[in-house]
């Protein structure tokens, strides 16, 4: 079985916010695969994907803390900032934690950790909505 579908995430603030019942909500053929693989592909250059704790909010706002630290904005000598002071450091955010996912599909469920949760980082101060390319492959009950 193969499934594509394309959703927009909901324009977020700037930070990390867990997206799984999205992704679920908007791939209900997940459901009848029985062993797969869901592919997801963020179509933006300013956010990201990433996979980690899905139960503390807390371990998100450190991440938020972590990065803005690690790619700090108003340096000095960035070039690309057509779009604000918060446009290269999210660039370099994106990239860091890329902008794709691959999750293992079992039993009509993704075959994540108990405590994991998907995420989008969204690296921008006034970001707007957000498409995701999510791909499931796999055999189907």
């Amino acid at each position: 079985m193969w499934h594509q579908a394309v959703i927009e995430l909901k324009p977020r603030p700037r930070g990390f916010h867990l997206i799984t019942d999205e992704v679920l909500r908007g791939m209900p053929e997940l459901s009848r695969c029985t062993l797969g693989l869901l592919h997801l592909w963020l179509q933006h250059t300013s956010a990201s994907l990433t996979i980690n704790e899905n139960a503390d909010a807390a371990v998100r706002r450190d991440f938020e803390r972590f990065f803005n630290r690690l790619v700090p904005q108003d340096v000095p000598g960035y070039e690309h900032d057509y779009e604000g002071p918060d446009d290269l450091p999210a660039h370099f955010k994106a990239s860091l934690l890329g902008c794709q996912l691959s999750v293992p599909v079992r039993d009509g469920r993704l075959a994540m950790g108990t405590w994991q949760g998907l995420y989008l980082g969204e690296h921008r101060d006034h970001a707007g909505t957000r498409r995701l390319v999510m791909t499931l492959q796999g055999v189907g009950s």
